[in-house]
């Protein structure tokens, strides 16, 4: 046991370093998409489209108009497929939520964009699979996430409190994500995390 309350449990994982809520912590689906459409997450807010701005510029710098992409976990407000398609970029739609598309997840793309979604996995190893599976030679999975590290207190860690957050990320983790499914380079700067096909 790495941290307790009175209704949740989570573990540390001893080889990556990852920590995670037990299962029995978990909210019910519907409980899951109440919250998710309670994020009010508007496109057109300025303060929005700051917030993914890493993630656009990180694509823009990488990649150019006619490429494709994925936004996955887009939500009720994909804000980083309309600042690119703006820019002239074809990005396709998959949340399990709200754009549940299983022929999204058929194709390949040379970037994927996965924004504060990471978190949410109740299976990682699984979605991380996935995603690498989605990427063209020379692609890139692009993710934002707020990452724990020891100096941080999880007892009183902001990120933790949403009840939809159950998996997170140690330094550690994403370099055993790195080498466990085949990506071959790692770069973060603060919240953005880009793993390289």
């Amino acid at each position: 046991m790495f941290f307790e309350t009175q209704d949740r449990k989570y573990y540390r994982c001893p080889q990556c370093a990852a920590v995670f809520l037990g299962p029995d912590g978990y909210i019910s689906r519907a409980a899951e998409e109440q919250r998710y459409k309670e994020h009010n997450n508007n496109v057109d807010d300025p303060r929005y489209q700051k917030f993914v701005e890493p993630i656009v510029a990180g694509v823009e710098q990488r990649f150019r108009p006619g490429h494709t992409g994925l936004d996955f976990g887009a939500g009720t407000g994909p804000v980083i497929a309309k600042l690119l398609r703006d820019k002239g970029y074809t990005i396709t739609l998959y949340d399990p939520f709200f754009c549940d598309d299983p022929k999204a997840l058929e194709g390949k793309y040379d970037f994927i964009v996965c924004c504060e979604v990471m978190e949410h996995f109740h299976f990682p190893a699984k979605e991380f699979r996935l995603l690498r599976s989605l990427l063209n030679p020379g692609g890139i999975l692009f993710c934002m996430t707020d990452q724990y590290s020891e100096k941080i207190d999880f007892s009183t860690w902001y990120y933790k409190n949403d009840p939809t957050h159950v998996f997170f990320y140690h330094p550690r983790t994403l370099e055993w994500i790195k080498s466990r499914f085949g990506f071959s380079a790692l770069k973060t700067a603060g919240r953005l995390v880009q793993f390289s096909a």
